[in-house]
Protein backbone atom coordinates (compact mmCIF):
# COMPACT_ATOMS: atom_id res chain seq x y z
CA UNK A 1 0.00 0.00 0.00
CA UNK A 2 1.14 3.57 -0.48
CA UNK A 3 2.94 4.76 2.64
CA UNK A 4 4.05 1.39 3.94
CA UNK A 5 4.56 -2.22 2.96
CA UNK A 6 3.55 -5.04 5.32
CA UNK A 7 6.51 -7.38 5.74
CA UNK A 8 6.37 -11.15 5.99
CA UNK A 9 9.70 -11.55 7.76
CA UNK A 10 11.96 -8.89 9.26
CA UNK A 11 14.88 -11.30 9.76
CA UNK A 12 16.15 -11.61 6.20
CA UNK A 13 19.58 -10.04 5.80
CA UNK A 14 21.32 -8.67 2.72
CA UNK A 15 23.94 -10.98 1.19
CA UNK A 16 27.43 -10.81 2.66
CA UNK A 17 30.11 -8.46 1.38
CA UNK A 18 31.98 -11.49 0.08
CA UNK A 19 29.06 -12.48 -2.13
CA UNK A 20 28.45 -8.89 -3.15
CA UNK A 21 31.96 -8.27 -4.51
CA UNK A 22 31.72 -11.39 -6.67
CA UNK A 23 28.90 -9.73 -8.58
CA UNK A 24 31.50 -7.46 -10.22
CA UNK A 25 32.91 -10.24 -12.36
CA UNK A 26 29.43 -11.60 -13.01
CA UNK A 27 28.32 -8.16 -14.20
CA UNK A 28 31.20 -7.97 -16.68
CA UNK A 29 30.32 -11.41 -18.03
CA UNK A 30 26.65 -10.48 -18.29
CA UNK A 31 27.42 -7.35 -20.31
CA UNK A 32 29.52 -9.31 -22.79
CA UNK A 33 27.13 -12.26 -23.02
CA UNK A 34 24.09 -10.01 -23.42
CA UNK A 35 25.60 -8.36 -26.48
CA UNK A 36 27.79 -11.03 -28.04
CA UNK A 37 26.75 -14.34 -26.48
CA UNK A 38 25.11 -16.81 -28.81
CA UNK A 39 21.84 -18.57 -28.11
CA UNK A 40 22.16 -21.29 -25.50
CA UNK A 41 21.05 -24.71 -26.81
CA UNK A 42 18.09 -25.80 -24.70
CA UNK A 43 16.71 -29.27 -24.05
CA UNK A 44 13.09 -28.11 -24.14
CA UNK A 45 11.08 -26.91 -27.11
CA UNK A 46 8.93 -23.81 -26.93
CA UNK A 47 5.38 -23.73 -28.22
CA UNK A 48 5.50 -20.29 -29.81
CA UNK A 49 3.96 -18.58 -26.81
CA UNK A 50 4.56 -14.86 -26.38
CA UNK A 51 6.92 -13.97 -23.54
CA UNK A 52 7.76 -10.51 -22.22
CA UNK A 53 11.08 -10.21 -20.40
CA UNK A 54 11.38 -7.44 -17.79
CA UNK A 55 14.89 -6.14 -16.99
CA UNK A 56 16.23 -5.48 -13.51
CA UNK A 57 16.92 -2.18 -11.80
CA UNK A 58 19.00 0.18 -13.96
CA UNK A 59 19.02 -2.42 -16.74
CA UNK A 60 17.46 -2.27 -20.19
CA UNK A 61 16.38 -4.79 -22.79
CA UNK A 62 20.01 -5.10 -23.85
CA UNK A 63 20.76 -6.93 -20.59
CA UNK A 64 18.27 -9.70 -21.41
CA UNK A 65 19.49 -10.16 -24.97
CA UNK A 66 21.08 -13.58 -24.59
CA UNK A 67 18.11 -14.91 -22.64
CA UNK A 68 15.68 -13.82 -25.32
CA UNK A 69 17.85 -15.08 -28.19
CA UNK A 70 18.03 -18.46 -26.50
CA UNK A 71 14.29 -18.67 -25.89
CA UNK A 72 13.49 -17.65 -29.44
CA UNK A 73 15.92 -20.19 -30.89
CA UNK A 74 14.10 -22.86 -28.87
CA UNK A 75 10.70 -21.96 -30.31
CA UNK A 76 9.38 -19.31 -27.95
CA UNK A 77 8.39 -15.79 -29.04
CA UNK A 78 10.09 -13.54 -26.50
CA UNK A 79 10.51 -9.77 -26.61
CA UNK A 80 11.84 -7.11 -24.25
CA UNK A 81 9.58 -4.87 -22.26
CA UNK A 82 10.33 -1.93 -24.57
CA UNK A 83 10.24 0.76 -21.87
CA UNK A 84 13.91 1.69 -21.77
CA UNK A 85 16.09 1.53 -18.69
CA UNK A 86 14.34 0.38 -15.52
CA UNK A 87 15.05 3.29 -13.17
CA UNK A 88 12.60 2.21 -10.49
CA UNK A 89 8.88 2.11 -9.93
CA UNK A 90 6.84 5.15 -11.01
CA UNK A 91 3.18 5.94 -10.44
CA UNK A 92 2.36 5.18 -14.09
CA UNK A 93 4.64 2.19 -14.63
CA UNK A 94 1.92 -0.46 -14.62
CA UNK A 95 -0.15 1.66 -17.01
CA UNK A 96 2.84 1.92 -19.36
CA UNK A 97 3.41 -1.81 -19.11
CA UNK A 98 -0.26 -2.42 -19.95
CA UNK A 99 -0.07 -0.18 -23.00
CA UNK A 100 3.00 -2.04 -24.19
CA UNK A 101 1.56 -5.49 -23.60
CA UNK A 102 -1.72 -4.49 -25.21
CA UNK A 103 0.14 -3.48 -28.35
CA UNK A 104 1.97 -6.79 -28.77
CA UNK A 105 -0.25 -9.41 -27.14
CA UNK A 106 -2.35 -11.69 -29.27
CA UNK A 107 -5.48 -13.58 -28.38
CA UNK A 108 -3.78 -15.98 -25.98
CA UNK A 109 -2.44 -15.08 -22.52
CA UNK A 110 1.27 -14.32 -22.38
CA UNK A 111 4.04 -15.32 -19.99
CA UNK A 112 6.16 -12.82 -18.06
CA UNK A 113 9.79 -13.33 -17.07
CA UNK A 114 11.15 -10.71 -14.68
CA UNK A 115 14.71 -10.27 -13.46
CA UNK A 116 15.10 -8.75 -9.98
CA UNK A 117 12.98 -5.56 -9.85
CA UNK A 118 11.49 -6.61 -13.18
CA UNK A 119 10.00 -9.63 -11.48
CA UNK A 120 8.27 -7.43 -8.92
CA UNK A 121 6.79 -5.34 -11.73
CA UNK A 122 5.60 -8.51 -13.47
CA UNK A 123 3.95 -9.81 -10.30
CA UNK A 124 2.17 -6.52 -9.63
CA UNK A 125 0.96 -6.28 -13.23
CA UNK A 126 -0.49 -9.79 -13.09
CA UNK A 127 -2.44 -8.87 -9.96
CA UNK A 128 -4.23 -6.19 -11.98
CA UNK A 129 -4.68 -8.12 -15.23
CA UNK A 130 -4.58 -11.85 -14.42
CA UNK A 131 -6.75 -12.71 -17.40
CA UNK A 132 -3.95 -11.58 -19.72
CA UNK A 133 -1.17 -13.61 -18.10
CA UNK A 134 -0.43 -17.31 -18.48
CA UNK A 135 2.54 -17.62 -16.12
CA UNK A 136 5.19 -15.59 -14.27
CA UNK A 137 8.82 -16.55 -13.71
CA UNK A 138 10.85 -14.32 -11.39
CA UNK A 139 14.66 -14.30 -11.30
CA UNK A 140 16.18 -13.25 -8.01
CA UNK A 141 13.26 -10.93 -7.30
CA UNK A 142 12.89 -9.72 -3.67
CA UNK A 143 9.15 -10.19 -3.20
CA UNK A 144 9.39 -11.59 0.34
CA UNK A 145 10.66 -10.12 3.58
CA UNK A 146 11.98 -6.65 4.29
CA UNK A 147 12.59 -4.46 1.19
CA UNK A 148 16.04 -3.58 2.53
CA UNK A 149 17.21 -7.21 2.66
CA UNK A 150 19.43 -6.59 -0.34
CA UNK A 151 22.51 -4.65 -1.40
CA UNK A 152 20.72 -2.38 -3.87
CA UNK A 153 18.21 -0.44 -1.78
CA UNK A 154 20.43 2.61 -1.19
CA UNK A 155 21.13 3.03 -4.89
CA UNK A 156 17.46 2.41 -5.62
CA UNK A 157 16.27 5.15 -3.28
CA UNK A 158 18.83 7.62 -4.64
CA UNK A 159 17.83 7.02 -8.26
CA UNK A 160 14.11 6.26 -7.99
CA UNK A 161 13.47 9.14 -5.59
CA UNK A 162 11.37 7.26 -3.06
CA UNK A 163 11.88 4.91 -0.15
CA UNK A 164 11.77 1.20 -0.89
CA UNK A 165 9.01 0.84 1.70
CA UNK A 166 6.99 3.77 0.37
CA UNK A 167 6.49 3.06 -3.35
CA UNK A 168 4.30 5.26 -5.56
CA UNK A 169 1.90 2.40 -6.32
CA UNK A 170 -0.33 0.23 -4.15
CA UNK A 171 1.41 -3.03 -3.44
CA UNK A 172 1.74 -5.92 -1.05
CA UNK A 173 4.82 -7.51 -2.55
CA UNK A 174 4.56 -10.91 -0.91
CA UNK A 175 1.00 -11.54 -2.09
CA UNK A 176 1.05 -14.08 -4.90
CA UNK A 177 -0.59 -13.08 -8.18
CA UNK A 178 -3.63 -15.22 -9.12
CA UNK A 179 -1.68 -16.96 -11.91
CA UNK A 180 0.99 -19.69 -11.84
CA UNK A 181 4.09 -18.03 -10.37
CA UNK A 182 7.55 -19.59 -10.24
CA UNK A 183 10.43 -18.11 -8.26
CA UNK A 184 14.00 -18.86 -9.35
CA UNK A 185 16.52 -18.04 -6.64
CA UNK A 186 20.12 -18.70 -5.64
CA UNK A 187 21.99 -18.91 -2.32
CA UNK A 188 25.00 -17.41 -4.16
CA UNK A 189 23.07 -14.23 -5.03
CA UNK A 190 25.19 -11.25 -3.95
CA UNK A 191 22.49 -8.60 -4.42
CA UNK A 192 19.21 -10.01 -3.06
CA UNK A 193 18.76 -12.15 0.05
CA UNK A 194 18.08 -15.66 -1.15
CA UNK A 195 15.14 -15.95 1.27
CA UNK A 196 13.56 -12.85 -0.27
CA UNK A 197 13.76 -14.32 -3.77
CA UNK A 198 12.60 -17.77 -2.68
CA UNK A 199 9.74 -16.58 -0.50
CA UNK A 200 7.55 -18.34 2.02
CA UNK A 201 4.92 -21.00 1.31
CA UNK A 202 2.01 -19.52 -0.60
CA UNK A 203 3.97 -16.57 -1.99
CA UNK A 204 4.73 -18.47 -5.21
CA UNK A 205 3.62 -21.78 -6.66
CA UNK A 206 7.06 -23.29 -7.15
CA UNK A 207 10.65 -22.43 -6.30
CA UNK A 208 13.71 -23.40 -8.34
CA UNK A 209 17.13 -23.23 -6.73
CA UNK A 210 20.20 -22.42 -8.82
CA UNK A 211 23.79 -21.82 -7.82
CA UNK A 212 24.57 -18.58 -9.64
CA UNK A 213 25.24 -14.90 -9.06
CA UNK A 214 22.49 -12.31 -9.34
CA UNK A 215 23.92 -11.11 -12.65
CA UNK A 216 23.98 -14.66 -14.00
CA UNK A 217 20.21 -15.18 -14.08
CA UNK A 218 19.85 -13.70 -17.57
CA UNK A 219 22.99 -15.04 -19.24
CA UNK A 220 24.38 -18.27 -17.78
CA UNK A 221 23.36 -21.43 -19.70
CA UNK A 222 22.14 -23.27 -16.60
CA UNK A 223 19.92 -20.32 -15.63
CA UNK A 224 18.45 -19.98 -19.11
CA UNK A 225 17.77 -23.72 -19.20
CA UNK A 226 15.94 -23.47 -15.86
CA UNK A 227 13.85 -20.57 -17.15
CA UNK A 228 12.85 -22.51 -20.26
CA UNK A 229 11.89 -25.52 -18.14
CA UNK A 230 9.83 -23.31 -15.85
CA UNK A 231 7.99 -21.84 -18.83
CA UNK A 232 7.15 -25.24 -20.30
CA UNK A 233 6.46 -27.03 -17.03
CA UNK A 234 9.27 -29.57 -17.47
Amino acid sequence: MIGSIPYTDMAYKAPSFGLFVQEGGAFAYMRIAATFGGAVPLSVQGDGRKIIVFPGFMASDQSTGRLRRSLNAAGFDSVGWGLGRNRGVTHDMLHRVHEKLDSIAGRDPISLVGWSLGGLVAREYAKLYPELIDKIVTLGSPFSGHPRANNAWRAYEAIAGHSVDNPPIKTILHEKPPVPTIAIWSPADGIVASESARGLPGQSDAQIRLNCRHMDFVCRPEAIQAIAEALTGH
